[in-house]
């Protein structure tokens, strides 16, 4: 297996779309704006993607984006249940607004970055 190639913080964004790594971290912003419409299967192929490839990019510029998926995928998850459960005590619709408000949010934000050639913040 090949090392990836370290990218380093300060080189030039456009140069960083020619990245391997990039394209696959874009494919899993897309599984997870879809896991909207498929009952979150996608969000799920998209995570086990980021763990199966993870130490692919370990100590490149996209390591931060696979860990930001990562977050937001178990964090949503944990949400969505807390928010499911809850949905008699009303409080849960709440919730689920809430998580999925959020959700979008980190999707929108890590692939706006991700396009400018920086890590998520």
């Amino acid at each position: 297996m090949t090392e990836p190639e370290y990218i380093p913080a300060d080189s030039d964004p456009a140069s960083r779309r020619t990245d391997p790594a990039r394209n696959l971290a874009v494919v899993v912003y897309i599984l997870q704006a879809l896991s909207f419409f498929v009952g979150g299967v996608t969000g799920l192929v998209g995570v086990i993607i980021n763990y199966v490839k993870l130490d692919d990019v370990r100590n490149t510029w996209v390591e931060r984006h696979f860990r930001w998926q990562i977050r937001t995928f178990w964090i949503g998850l944990l949400w969505t249940v807390i928010g499911i459960v809850t949905t008699p005590l009303i409080i849960g619709w709440f919730i689920l607004l809430g998580i999925s408000i959020w959700i979008i949010y980190r999707i929108v934000k890590g692939a706006l970055a991700l396009n400018d050639g920086k890590a998520p913040s």
